[in-house]
């Protein structure tokens, strides 16, 4: 129960800090606002794709639909490549493949949660919050490594919360809590907006010119 407590007190963190993105101006430095808008869409567009595939895993884990569960799995991998690619431009094929990595790691920590959750395994539960918070520390180094504009706070804070969502989820599913399911979407949803707008505004002040 403790573990649900802090993961849900970081949900709260995340809200809070909705608010303090959604007054960012959207001109950032010498770059191109337009640009910037059009970078912040695609990824926005591709976060939300990354939660829609875990979330059918997810769901189809629940209901031990092992055929609907593989295809939606494939998704999950098909996405991941192409938020990696993202980078690609900016830091090259080495760097994509890294942020491939992690995110790999983390979705294999949400699955074993997962999983873990259906069979009542508290142990591998627990080992896959561990994953999680290992996974958040590791996404704040490389980020921060490769853009000075992404701090290691901020990084390792919004993927913490990515993952506390993914688990929140899992537990409702388990719960058939189907209406707090409804009020957890959103929530997901605007979250990876932040996600995506924080990793855009960082390359366009890194990187102006390739948003002119």
């Amino acid at each position: 129960m403790s573990k649900i407590r802090r993961s849900m007190a970081v949900l709260v963190l995340a809200l809070v800090g909705l608010v303090g993105c959604d007054s960012e101006p959207r001109t950032v430095g010498d770059a191109n606002p337009a640009r910037v808008a059009e970078m912040k869409q695609v990824l926005r567009d591709l976060w939300v794709g990354h939660i829609f595939w875990v979330q059918h895993v997810v769901s189809n884990n629940a209901t031990n639909n092992q055929a609907e569960r593989d295809a939606a799995e494939k998704e999950v991998v098909a996405n991941t490549k192409q938020i990696a690619s993202t980078m690609t431009p900016f830091y090259g094929e080495a760097a994509s493949e890294k942020l491939f990595s992690l995110l790999d790691i983390n979705y294999g920590a949400v699955r074993e949660y997962s999983e873990a959750t259906v069979a009542g395994n508290k142990q591998q539960q627990d080992a896959a919050l561990a994953r999680l918070a290992s996974n958040a520390d590791d996404f704040a180094v490389f980020l921060n490594g490769v853009n000075p504009y992404l701090s290691k706070e901020t990084v390792r804070g919004l993927i913490a919360a990515h993952g506390a969502h993914h688990v929140l989820q899992i537990n409702q599913y388990k719960g058939k809590e189907y209406a707090h399911l409804g009020a957890t979407w959103p929530m997901m949803r605007q979250h990876v907006y932040v996600i995506a707008d924080t990793m855009t505004t960082a390359w366009a002040k890194q990187f102006p010119s390739k948003f002119s």
